[in-house]
């Protein structure tokens, strides 16, 4: 693991963090590397939607394409099923 060191943070700043971490139970630290990951996770989340859209895996809810994807999905898996049956 790394260590990372931020500088001239307001005090009223890290009164707040502070504040925030004691509510939850726990250190200064543990709080903060919470939003880190927190964060650095909405990025890759962020990064994956746009590959998706880029290879066509967008969806426009305006034209119901998901709605009717989602349907012919789940009609091919009761077909599926209902042959195991």
């Amino acid at each position: 693991m790394v260590s990372i060191q931020i500088r001239d943070v307001p005090e009223q700043v890290r009164d707040t963090l502070a504040t925030l971490a004691h509510s939850r139970g726990q250190s200064m630290q543990a709080y903060l590397r919470g939003l880190l990951e927190e964060d650095a996770c909405r990025a890759n989340n962020i990064d994956l939607l746009k590959r998706v859209r880029e290879v066509g895996g967008g969806y426009s809810s305006e034209t119901g394409e998901a709605a009717q994807t989602i349907a012919e999905l789940r009609a091919e898996r009761d077909r599926r099923n209902a042959g195991d049956a």
